[in-house]
């Protein structure tokens, strides 16, 4: 992406995630280090070093505490490449910020929410961002089918993946990291794979090699 799309994606994904949004320089090095130690003990988020799926966010959470504040470096390979904005990253972290999403959302639903059941569903707003990684990095380790041996507990997660935009099929992903297409298989669909070809036809974006 140019700088402009860049920083227009980052202020949408601040916008849209509000409450839950993720620092991408931090979750960009879990995700690299993820992918070089898939499933020892030195990767931030493999589901068999835990002995549940909260023991594994709570582990992950104080990982990306650790970069997102800058505590410690990364390893030199992990660096850079990454999009950074830090003034977005500082509002991001605030907790007043934080809680005035929370607010919206309550507020949002006493005005529209047509039941009393609806209400239930105001977590998945409040920790959408580190619920939707619990439930990639634990679902798609442990369970499903590997069509690869990538020397690690990779799974693909058909059909229930589509709910996730392909996410969950981890073993093709782990098997081709840098493909834009997770979907290896007749059976198998990655929905992202056209938004990515949508977005590189209309220019938002440049495909390096497709």
């Amino acid at each position: 992406m140019n700088k402009f799309w860049e920083r227009f994606f980052y202020a949408l994904t601040f916008i849209s995630q509000g409450a839950s949004f993720l620092n991408p320089r931090a979750y960009a090095i879990m995700h690299r280090m993820h992918h070089s130690y898939s499933d020892t003990e030195k990767d931030p988020h493999s589901p068999h070093f835990f002995k549940d799926v909260w023991q594994m966010t709570m582990e992950t959470k104080n990982i990306y505490l650790n970069y997102a504040k800058f505590r410690i470096e990364p390893e030199k390979a992990f660096r850079g490449s990454y999009p950074e904005w830090p003034l977005v990253d500082k509002i991001s972290d605030m907790w007043a910020v934080r809680i005035l999403f929370a607010l919206f959302y309550i507020i949002f639903y006493i005005k529209f929410a047509s039941a009393l059941w609806m209400f239930i569903l105001l977590p998945v707003h409040f920790f959408m961002g580190p619920v939707h990684g619990a439930i990639v990095n634990w679902c798609g380790h442990k369970y499903g089918y590997a069509s690869y041996d990538n020397n690690d507990f990779s799974k693909n997660t058909v059909p229930i993946d589509i709910f996730l935009m392909g996410e969950l099929m981890q073993n093709n992903h782990h098997k081709s990291p840098n493909n834009i297409n997770f979907a290896k298989k007749w059976y198998e669909f990655d929905p992202a794979f056209f938004i990515i070809i949508l977005m590189n036809t209309i220019g938002i974006i440049k495909i390096r090699k497709l």
